[in-house]
């Protein structure tokens, strides 16, 4: 894969006492826009003087020691928590202080507690983000670089952010963030991701989100298949674990389509870890020029709200966009007897960011009906970590497996 973006930084830097303009190519893999100011920073900075430049929108350029520009990373991150803490404290205590409310006023605070926070709680990850991103690095046409006991990240950076083309061997200046996660990445699809149900594991590509949570495989095989069941799509497949799991059952064929190359190249490996023949098309939801389906199984993302990021997508959906589009168009893709398989959880309405009645109205409105619901609860850590402002709705969180038929079909 080559780079697409022709992006580019500028600094300054002192070569035999002269201050000298340097360029190089901008990566950014949260397509945060080049930063206008670049200062050299080496093992001499202090945090704190780190934490100043990056709250002043300055970034830093890394010049030191690899492991130490690691070490002020995690450094910055304690300096972000404790001032998050310190934010968090003065809005309870602002709260606290506030004065009566009259009933109507404190029920209508109260509906909106959950949404607040929930957007509250992603801006202050996304300024987390944004301030760690001011860290960079610069590295060769090959990802190589030039600082002391550098690791060898070349293989990640080529699969995480592409190759450059042959003629333009230009260096190229990029986060230590974005380097972290591509680092992650590389250990995701090294190691897998083990779906103790399957007795297999699932490998994540860089830019495809990891199948972490899967609580909800079990209830893939429990349901019953619909009969008969020949051919299925798998709508958004991701990693293609849904696929997977319908091969695995004995469906014939299956069609899986996804809007991204990412995805598509991710779940086709993982097919073939598998020995398995599944058909992959790049489409918006629904496969072209395919027959009807006896089923079509989705796992959306659960939360209606808007992706600031590629890997964000596979979470977060605008106005619950996808969700309205498959139930929309699914009817005319089902066979006489099909069905849809929605894995949906509920964290949207505990968070009253979307109703258990808008949902259902949108699948009435799609001449669906529900035939029945498989449920299960998550056991990850944030549901059951008390000190996490969303914890009531996290603790509350019900993964379903809402069976649809069309509600036309008369056996």
């Amino acid at each position: 894969m080559l780079l697409p973006q022709q992006q580019y930084v500028q600094w300054f830097e002192n070569q035999n006492g002269k201050e000298v303009q340097q360029r190089a190519r901008w990566l950014s893999a949260s397509n945060y826009e080049p930063p206008e100011r670049i200062v050299l920073v080496d093992d001499t900075t202090s945090a704190d003087e780190a934490y100043r430049l990056a709250n002043a929108g300055i970034s830093m350029l890394w010049r030191g020691d690899f492991y130490n520009a690691r070490q002020l990373m995690q450094a910055l991150n304690r300096r972000i928590e404790r001032t998050e803490a310190r934010s968090k404290k003065r809005r309870v205590k602002k709260a606290n202080n506030a004065p009566n409310q009259d009933a109507s006023t404190q029920d209508s605070r109260s509906q909106h507690t959950l949404p607040n926070l929930f957007h509250q709680q992603r801006q202050t990850t996304a300024q987390r983000a944004r301030l760690l991103s001011r860290l960079l690095l610069e590295f060769d046409a090959n990802y190589v670089s030039q600082l002391r006991r550098a690791p060898d990240v070349s293989k990640a950076c080529i699969v995480a952010f592409g190759q450059f083309e042959e003629e333009k061997s230009e260096p190229c200046v990029l986060s230590f963030r974005d380097l972290q996660g591509a680092l992650g990445a590389a250990q995701w699809r090294k190691k897998g991701v083990k779906i103790d149900s399957l007795d297999l594991s699932i490998y994540p590509h860089y830019g495809v989100f990891a199948p972490t949570r899967h609580e909800y495989v079990p209830l893939l095989l429990e349901a019953p298949l619909p009969n008969p069941c020949d051919i299925a799509y798998d709508i958004g497949t991701g990693t293609g674990l849904l696929a997977i799991i319908l091969a695995k059952r004995g469906v014939k064929q299956i069609i899986a389509t996804d809007l991204s190359p990412r995805a598509l190249a991710c779940a086709s490996d993982n097919f073939a870890r598998q020995s398995l023949s599944i058909q992959l098309q790049q489409a918006d939801l629904f496969p072209t020029d395919a027959p009807l389906a006896d089923l079509i199984v989705c796992n959306p993302p659960w939360l209606p709200a808007k992706p600031t990021s590629a890997l964000e997508y596979a979470v977060y959906d605008a106005n619950s966009a996808m969700l309205r589009g498959l139930l929309q168009g699914a009817k005319q893709h089902l066979s006489d007897q099909g069905e849809v398989w929605l894995i949906l959880s509920d964290l949207a309405e505990h968070l009253q960011l979307r109703s258990r009645e808008e949902l259902l109205s949108w699948i009435d409105a799609a001449g669906l009906s529900v035939k029945y619901r498989l449920d299960t609860t998550p056991k990850h850590n944030r549901s059951q970590d008390k000190t996490d402002p969303l914890y009531a709705a996290r603790s509350s969180e019900i993964t379903s497996l809402w069976c649809l038929e069309s509600t036309s079909y008369e056996p």
